[in-house]
C-alpha cells in the first residue's frame, strides 16, 4: 500500500500524517509506502514547522527528516491512495486527476473515521501549540483507521 497525504505547504498536517502512519505500518509489519505533499511553493525543500517537528517527537515519531515538496501528476500513478486535509486540498487534486481512476484514489484523511463527512483538519500553522496537538490527536486517530484497514485488507 503506498500512500499520500496532501495539505498545503507540506509542513504541518501532512508530514505529521506521514509521521504517523510510517510509525503505524512498522509497529503493524504493514509493508508499504508513506509520503505527503502540498500545493505551495513557498516551502519546497523545508523542514516541517518546528511544532509539527516537536509535537510528533513529543509522541515518538521523527519527521525531521521530511523535506517539503510539491504535489505533482505522477503522483496519481505512484500511490494507492491519496488523502486530503480539506476541501481546497480535494478540489486542488481533483483538477488534476486525469481520470475515474485517479479521481478514485482521492479522499478527505478524516472520512476514515466518518465516511462521507468530508470533515477538514484544521491548519494549526497560525495557531498556538495547542493546535498542533489537536491535529496531531485527529491525524492519529485517522490513521489508525486507515492502518487497521490496510491490515484487515492484507490478510
Amino acid at each position: 500500500m503506498k500512500v499520500l497525504f496532501v495539505c498545503t505547504g507540506n509542513i504541518c498536517r501532512s508530514p505529521l500524517a506521514e509521521g504517523i502512519l510510517r510509525e503505524k505500518f512498522n509497529a503493524l509489519g504493514i509493508k508499504g509506502h508513506v509520503d505527503s505533499a502540498g500545493f505551495e511553493s513557498f516551502h519546497i525543500g523545508d523542514m516541517p514547522d518546528e511544532r509539527a517537528r516537536r509535537i510528533a517527537r513529543e509522541h515518538g515519531i521523527s519527521i525531521s527528516g521530511h523535506e517539503a515538496r510539491l504535489f505533482t501528476l505522477q503522483d496519481f500513478d505512484r500511490f494507492d491512495k491519496i488523502f486530503v486535509m480539506d476541501s481546497w486540498h480535494f478540489q486542488n487534486v481533483m483538477r488534476l486527476a486525469r481520470n475515474d481512476h485517479d479521481k478514485a484514489k482521492v479522499d478527505f484523511i478524516m472520512n476514515a473515521l466518518d465516511p462521507g463527512k468530508n470533515h477538514p483538519v484544521p491548519d494549526p500553522y497560525y495557531d498556538g501549540y495547542g493546535a498542533f496537538e489537536r491535529v496531531y490527536l485527529m491525524l492519529d486517530s485517522a490513521c489508525e483507521k486507515i492502518a487497521a484497514s490496510v491490515l484487515r485488507n492484507n490478510d
